[in-house]
């Protein structure tokens, strides 16, 4: 079933003052959550850590009432050790956005509660905030979020919806009907409900004394109605539909005292906290009544009923109507509700006689144990923090720093010192408390002893270690509290307190951290533990901070045994944040590199993070570039293969048509042959209709090895009149090679013409080029051939080609000269249109002929069907 899912916050783009992101972490009707900076820039983000992986199925927001985002984005990552990929945003994936009201109907005075249903599995959870709303009250453009609740169940049970299908398919087989109206509104059969008491409002609009009695007596209802006592869970549901609307009018009562508070209105605050205590007294005193106040209740909220009389008389009239006692209450006091109203002065006599306005007396065991700081501070003070109201509990940790605070710089040195202990006595039995109202005033409190009080009156570096020795083993064990809030707040103030600079120079906090974990130790306790060091560890470095490298070391190589998953990840962390800084020093802490050692999985992930953090390929990468280079190697094999069959079978095409039409050309020629004169091939000793036979056609060289593969090779490696385009490897005639870069090659779009020299450039080479005018300008086509490989101009026709790419005083940038060729014997044009055929570009048209991927281009064979 989905339940609040605490967290921790991880990070935040920034906040003012008063207004960190932590206090998010905080569900109570004073909380005043997060805020960004003045005139921050956009957008601003928050990232906040589940206490474990799960599937998220809610999200619930309070904006502020005038500083308001007009858009929050979610994104969501998996929890992915960070030794494998640096902290950046591609890990998250986007969930979606919400957009939140401008608030202006409202005139800015009303907070939005927004609800987001999603389904999402992961453990950390960002928000990015956009640009807010203007209003008139938003003066530094800010945004802000009161609060945050996230609500989910856990990763390892998001198959529940599967399990809930099986049961209902197993009901329909028993005769059962899940559907049965008689059970409409009840969770039992509901794997997807979300209890009230989850909800965001619950927390932020009630007293936290009487959310914690709701929370139980819900837990007894559903006992109840397990257990068939239907009569009892009747009974229950009343009261909690009551508290729930006493817890309510607490909190709006907390509220406005605190509000008065910071008017200094101290006599409204007064009047607050005694309407306060008046009707939370009534209230439990009927629970009482009602025998749903017991043991384990009464020892959470301490009645603060009359103990001189149990049944004190109560005029309702006088209260508002949804303050007055229950009509059982009423009943039973019978004429209780006629008495006369009691008159302000006898409320005041009352309450100083102990009733409602005075902690109860100091019990024989308290007196006992809090004798010196009875001494020092006073019984009243000492009274207030052993109260069993925490209200009381609270007043007094507030009373002593007040205390602490007015104390004058001359005071004697002795008296500073006792007040100090007494006063460190009080804050370590306050930080056990179960309320975190009362937990937050000693963390404060401390926090004011260390950095104000203690340097105010110049005390020395032994009572700064005193505070810090007397508190810091509770602290660590409330970080292993079964409230996550609790466990949340503990650790951040330990890793606040240890970068007091009054403290870091102790070293003290370091030394506890690396205590070895003991094995019947919590698991929150154990992860709390090293999450701290960590932490720390990032914060302070090994230099002179308590912390070593043997300590480290020694103890995150013994973590790597503990039973928890996280505790173990945790400790890899560690050990490769210390190689980073140390590197080699780290090694004799673990055992040898080979085999045997990588069969275990955490230091195989150790190795792998060391070479890494080195720079070398791990074992998995060399396998997989391995893989990667022979897959590589296997495709251009085959792509060269695939483009060798193509241009043979163009090659091929073209050699068959030339042939068909060279032998139609030449036998009418040998028919009307008068005179003796003979053709050519004749002269040649070579069969008219075999002429073309071992024949180059571009270059007219003529050789036996010029078979169907030697023509290949030769038109592919050294035919001098062809080249292999760089850009796309299709080989090409010379002649045509800048019309084929321009209009043919696979990479054309990326080539302009230069008007200059007619050559094709690069397009951002372009502008230079013509800028520069380094370039040699070309003439006109009739008037000169232009060479795309040496830029020079030379004679036009055909035969000026064959000369400057085959002559030795031709082309100089041809690299297929160093080859050595067999030349054909040499034909003089004109004398049959064999001869033509066997010209560089084959056409007195002076069409080119570009090269297609794979072979020769189609307008050769366009080429060669004019012939």
């Amino acid at each position: 079933m989905p339940h609040k899912i605490g967290f921790v916050v991880v990070s935040s783009s920034g906040h003012e003052d008063g207004f960190s992101a932590r206090e998010l972490m905080i569900h109570a009707p004073t909380v005043s959550g997060w805020r960004s900076p003045r005139f921050c820039q956009f957008p601003q983000e928050i990232v906040l850590q589940m206490v474990e992986r799960c599937r998220i199925r809610k999200l619930q927001l309070l904006a502020h009432q005038y500083m308001i985002s007009s858009k929050i984005e979610f994104y969501i990552s998996e929890s992915l050790p960070e030794y494998f990929a640096p902290y950046q945003a591609e890990r998250f994936r986007r969930l979606g956005y919400v957009s939140l009201c401008d608030n202006e109907k409202t005139g800015c005075k009303a907070r939005e509660l927004k609800s987001v249903y999603v389904d999402a599995v992961g453990q950390f959870l960002k928000l990015i905030f956009h640009q807010n709303h203007v209003n008139k009250y938003n003066i530094y453009n800010q945004v802000a979020l009161v609060a945050i609740n996230i609500i989910g169940d856990p990763a390892d049970f998001s198959d529940e919806s599967n399990t809930a299908s099986r049961e209902k398919l197993i009901d329909h087989y028993l005769g059962h009907n899940s559907e049965d109206p008689a059970l409409e509104g009840t969770y039992a059969r509901k794997s997807d409900y979300i209890s009230p008491l989850d909800d965001l409002a619950f927390d932020m609009y009630q007293d936290p004394e009487v959310a914690q009695i709701i929370r139980k007596l819900d837990e007894r209802k559903r006992e109840a109605v397990q257990k068939e006592r239907y009569d009892y869970a009747k009974k229950l549901k009343q009261a909690i539909a009551d508290l729930q609307k006493v817890g309510e009018r607490l909190g709006r009562y907390e509220v406005e005292k605190r509000c008065a508070v910071e008017k200094e209105d101290y006599d409204l605050a007064k009047e607050k906290k005694q309407q306060m205590e008046q009707y939370r007294a009534e209230v439990y005193e009927q629970l009482e009544l009602h025998s749903l106040l017991d043991a384990e209740l009464h020892s959470a909220v301490d009645p603060l009923l009359p103990a001189t009389d149990p049944h004190p008389k109560i005029n309702a009239e006088s209260l508002p109507y949804d303050e007055r006692p229950l009509p059982a209450i009423r009943k039973h006091y019978g004429e209780a509700v006629v008495e006369p109203e009691m008159s302000n002065a006898d409320i005041s006599d009352a309450r100083r006689g102990g009733m409602l306005g005075e902690p109860e007396p100091l019990t024989e065991k308290a007196l006992r144990e809090a004798s010196s700081a009875i001494d020092v501070l006073g019984e009243t003070l000492v009274a207030g923090a052993y109260c069993k109201t925490w209200s009381y509990r609270e007043d007094a940790l507030l009373a002593l720093s007040k205390k602490l605070m007015e104390m004058p710089v001359g005071t004697p040195k002795e008296d500073l010192k006792n007040t100090l202990r007494a006063s460190v006595f009080l804050v370590r039995r306050a930080i056990k408390d179960i309320v975190t109202s009362v937990f937050q005033a000693s963390l404060k409190l401390l926090k004011m002893i260390i950095t104000q009080y203690i340097p105010k009156h110049k005390l020395s570096k032994l009572e700064t270690a005193h505070c810090v020795e007397r508190t810091i083993p509770v602290l660590l064990t409330r970080t292993g509290d079964s409230s996550a809030r609790l466990r949340v707040t503990a650790a951040n103030f330990i890793q606040e307190m240890a970068l007091f600079k009054e403290v870091t120079s102790l070293q003290i906090i370091p030394s506890y951290l690396v205590q070895p974990l003991k094995a019947n130790s919590s698991v929150h306790l154990a992860m709390s533990q090293m999450g701290l060091l960590a932490r720390l560890l990032k914060d302070l470095g090994t230099g002179s901070s308590g912390f070593t490298i043997d300590n480290v070391m020694k103890f995150s190589v013994s973590a790597l045994e503990h039973r928890v998953y996280e505790v173990r990840e945790t400790a890899v962390r560690i050990i490769l944040d210390m190689y980073r800084q140390h590197q080699a020093s780290i090694l004799e802490y673990l055992p040898p590199d080979d085999s045997n050692t990588r069969r275990n999985i955490l230091y195989k992930t150790i190795f792998e993070g060391f070479a890494k953090i080195d720079g070398r390929p791990t074992d998995a990468e060399m396998r997989a570039r391995r893989k990667a280079a022979t897959e590589e190697a296997e495709k251009q094999k085959k792509e060269e293969i695939k483009a060798l069959q193509g241009q043979l079978a163009a090659l091929k095409e073209i050699q068959a048509e030339v042939q068909e039409k060279e032998s139609d050309a030449v036998k009418p020629k040998n028919q009307d042959i008068q005179g003796g004169k003979a053709a050519p091939a004749e002269a040649l000793g070579i069969p008219d209709e075999h002429y073309l036979d071992n024949l180059c056609i571009f270059c007219g060289e003529r050789s036996e090895s010029f078979t169907e593969e030697g023509l290949d090779l030769h038109y592919w490696k050294h035919c001098l009149m062809l080249t292999r385009c760089d850009h796309c490897k299709q080989v090409v005639e010379i002649s045509s090679l800048t019309e084929h870069l321009l209009t043919e090659c696979d990479e054309k779009d990326g080539f302009g013409k230069c008007y200059r020299c007619s050559e094709a450039v690069f397009k951002e080479e372009l502008p230079r080029h013509i800028k520069h005018k380094d370039c040699n300008p070309a003439k006109p086509e009739k008037l000169a051939n232009r060479c795309p490989l040496c830029h020079e101009n030379f004679s036009p026709g055909d035969e000026a080609w064959k000369a400057h790419l085959m002559g030795p005083a031709g082309c100089t940038m041809n690299l297929r000269k160093t080859h050595i060729l067999q030349k054909a014997p040499a034909l003089q044009p004109g004398k049959s249109s064999a001869v033509v055929a066997s010209g560089p570009s084959g056409s007195k048209a002076g069409s080119k002929i570009p090269t297609p991927k794979g072979g020769l281009s189609k307008s050769s064979s366009r080429t060669h069907a004019k012939r």
